[in-house]
């Protein structure tokens, strides 16, 4: 079903894999430069054409088109204000699809979108309303075109199917686009998906999508490469298909994605009424690829991803033959979720060897297509989801997706069903909308299904847990009252989608059209939730840290480092979100950190530190023991550090990192970074991004204890960073410990010695 290549291969004419060992031995016919066949890949022409830098090894890229959603937009848009910006210097789309049914938090949504509304009237934006498209289907609909690379503050902004690379961010890296600045990376390696063969029409994107994650995630095969989509399987697939799947490579951990196009890709364009932007893109007849993945797409099965992460793939079939066992594994998995906190079973939800759901979803940027409604209408067409337990919501994915499947009678058959229409809307998908009950399974065709992203509560006493499917199983289930079905058991209904023709008229009326029309007179709307970020000081010379957090699992997600869900009203409040930095993960962080900001904030009005019987005293006293010339410690900035092993998978919401930094965070520490784009939230909030030096292990420090690093503003601004060396106070006895940080780029040594992008920015 899935193989994964040891080394590079050389694709040739674009349907010939031959191992890297293989052309060595004379397979090719000749001596292939590997170089050269680099540079025919489709990821390597298209980074070309945005390089700026003149040098493709260190890539200084500028993007067509930026995107921002309403969790991030406030803030990214305060941030460039505050460093000069004075217009939307390239088309930026402002939707608003994440907070558009938070409950909490009185007029501050809404606020947020009159925010974004007029920053679009006065700095040339594109304005889209709530309920109106999910951010990355009206991106689909009216941005992606062949060759083009958008960067989009969302993880999941991924455009490849279209022929467009596009990266998910942290906000920072919005900032600098906002601001003539670049993208700035070294260049990725490039993974061929290789597709053959046709999928079943009973197998969805999301089956492809969850084996391909189950093969590549946990072995790190892929991530921060570039996977580019080619084979002749491309061409079995309609281009909403793709899309599908397309969006599911984030969860792969991969930089970014890009499809060959073909006439179903222009068919697409053309629907949406952009033919022009279609261009015809393959690799070229010799192209080498730094690995690859072989998919036979006839031979994948319906798939499930079980909690706690698209990953965690297995085979409907293999789940109903091994019932007990996985559940078990599942339930053992919630327990170390919850910390004890909540009870959660699943082997009491068995009903006559089947596994009873109580919830499904179908929706967003990877469920609501319209195939994937159609096909789900296919399944439900004439049954019944029942009035039993199991509910199912649908979300289309813009309000054009909404209007055919309504004109053509398939949100009728779905509500004939039992199953609930609503609007375009991102909340099921990070916890802001249809939260299960306590105890509940909830099935999903969208994109994630980290620990209590669905918004369940531990520290409550609340636990659910969410498993991905397709639509297409997800609808079989439905029609089989809940107990989860594979759809190959209803294959005779699946494979007859209508044609879908676009319709543009709610765009015409409802999006605020403004790129390249700024109007400087027009006032920002400003809540009274929404702040300014607050002055950050540029880092010291000598820098004292308090572990205030560790976190030992093997991944942290940004899900854990700031909860999504009910925080997202305050994603405008710097100060407010912060108060609840690790509150699912680690409730006692934030008063950790804020004793720590006291001492600091003391220590800047000139107070000695060590006027009273405090931690950072008593770690001064061992320290001096270890270094007798250490400087007085009324002259070391104070802060807080957080150390995971593997921090920032999931979401690119800078928020992340920008919590703990207005708490005074100085640094992360880990052992390697989950994403490149949470170590760039790091660096733009200006924290360290270090991790612990080979040989050197977690088991120096607790939380409570002390790491002293001295001299890293000069290590910082020479660029000396392989080896730091530091002090680890534990038990009152400070013994050496070696940092190190990976290599940085001039100007993100500057932001974080300037203590902040935006201190960056203003000088």
């Amino acid at each position: 079903m899935i193989k994964l290549y040891d080394k590079g291969i050389f694709l040739r004419n674009g349907t010939e894999v031959i191992p890297e060992d293989e052309a060595a031995a004379g397979a090719l016919g000749f001596a292939a430069d590997k170089e050269a066949a680099r540079q025919g890949t489709i990821t390597w022409g298209i980074l070309k054409s945005h390089n700026l830098s003149g040098n493709m090894e260190k890539l200084s890229v500028r993007f067509d088109c930026m995107t921002s959603h309403d969790l991030t937009a406030v803030g990214i848009i305060q941030t460039a204000r505050a460093s000069g910006m004075t217009s939307f210097p390239m088309p930026y789309v402002l939707t608003n699809c994440h907070n558009s049914l938070c409950a909490v938090g009185g007029t501050i949504n809404e606020d947020d979108h009159m925010y974004a509304l007029t920053a679009a009237r006065r700095y040339g934006g594109i304005y889209v309303p709530p309920h109106m498209a999910v951010m990355h289907q009206y991106m689909r609909e009216m941005h992606a075109s062949c060759g083009a690379m958008i960067l989009g503050s969302d993880s999941h902004t991924r455009y490849g199917a279209l022929g467009t690379l596009a990266v998910g961010e942290g906000g920072g890296e919005l900032v600098k686009q906002l601001l003539g600045d670049t993208w700035d990376v070294d260049r990725p390696q490039v993974i061929a998906v290789y597709l053959e063969g046709t999928p079943k029409p009973w197998v969805g994107p999301h089956d492809v999508a969850i084996a391909l994650c189950g093969a590549v995630y946990n072995n790190n095969y892929v991530k921060n490469k570039v996977l580019e989509f080619v084979g002749p399987g491309v061409s079995s697939m309609k281009t909403d298909y793709r899309n599908g799947i397309d969006v599911m490579t984030t969860e792969t951990a991969c930089l970014s994605s890009v499809w060959r196009t073909d006439s179903d890709t222009k068919e697409f364009l053309a629907c949406h009424g952009r033919e022009d932007a279609y261009r015809q893109l393959d690799p070229a007849g010799l192209a080498y690829y730094d690995g690859c993945v072989y998919i036979d797409l006839s031979k994948i099965k319906p798939m499930i991803a079980m909690p706690f992460h698209p990953s965690n793939a297995f085979t409907i079939d293999e789940l109903n033959r091994d019932l007990t066992d996985i559940l078990a594994d599942t339930e053992k998995k919630a327990a170390e979720v919850s910390k004890g906190r909540a009870p959660y079973t699943l082997l009491d939800k068995v009903r006559n060897g089947r596994l009873q759901v109580q919830q499904g979803v179908i929706g967003g940027c990877a469920g609501g297509n319209f195939t994937n409604l159609a096909e789900a209408a296919n399944a439900l067409r004439g049954r019944s989801t029942g009035s039993g337990e199991f509910s199912l919501s649908v979300y289309p994915s813009s309000m054009p997706v909404y209007m055919d499947s309504m004109r053509k009678g398939i949100l009728a058959d779905l509500a004939e069903a039992g199953a609930v229409i609503k609007t375009a809307f991102c909340g099921p998908c990070f916890g802001a909308g249809d939260t299960p009950s306590h105890n509940g399974f909830s099935i999903r065709h969208t994109t994630r299904n980290f620990p209590n992203r669905e918004g369940s509560k531990p520290g409550q006493g609340q636990m659910s847990a969410v498993a991905l499917m397709d639509a297409r199983s997800i609808a079989a289930t439905a029609a089989n009252g809940g107990l989860l079905t594979s759809a190959e058991e209803m294959a005779d209904v699946f494979g007859s989608v209508p044609a879908y023709h676009f319709d543009e008229k709610p765009y015409r009326a409802r999006v605020y059209q403004g790129f390249g029309k700024p109007d400087p007179g027009a006032e920002i709307f400003m809540g009274p939730n929404i702040k300014d970020w607050p002055q950050l000081p540029p880092l010291s010379e000598n820098i004292l840290l308090k572990i205030c957090s560790k976190i030992m699992d093997d991944v942290t997600t940004t899900d854990e480092l700031i909860p999504s869900g009910e925080t997202s009203s305050y994603r405008s409040n710097p100060l407010g979100l912060a108060e609840f930095t690790l509150s699912r993960r680690d409730p006692g962080y934030v008063a950790r950190a804020k004793e720590v900001k006291d001492v600091e904030e003391a220590r800047e009005k000139g107070e000695d530190p060590l006027a009273a019987d405090s931690g950072p005293a008593q770690a001064y006293g061992a320290l001096k023991k270890a270094c007798p010339d250490m400087p007085a410690l009324r002259d070391i900035e104070i802060g807080s550090v957080v150390y995971a092993n593997r921090p920032g998978d999931g979401s690119a919401r800078e928020q992340a990192a920008s919590c703990q930094r207005v708490l005074f965070g100085l640094a992360n520490i880990c052992l390697e970074y989950a994403t490149k784009r949470y170590r760039s939230n790091v660096i733009n909030w200006g924290m360290l991004p270090l991790q612990l030096a080979e040989g050197e292990t977690p088991d120096s420090f607790d939380t409570g204890d002390w790491i002293y690093v001295p001299g890293i503003r000069s290590r910082l601004e020479s660029g000396s960073f392989e080896e730091i060396p530091a002090y680890a106070v534990k038990d009152g006895e400070a013994k050496p410990l070696r940092l190190s940080m990976l290599p940085l780029t001039e100007n993100e040594r500057k932001i974080i010695a300037a203590g902040c992008l935006i201190n960056f920015n203003r000088k």
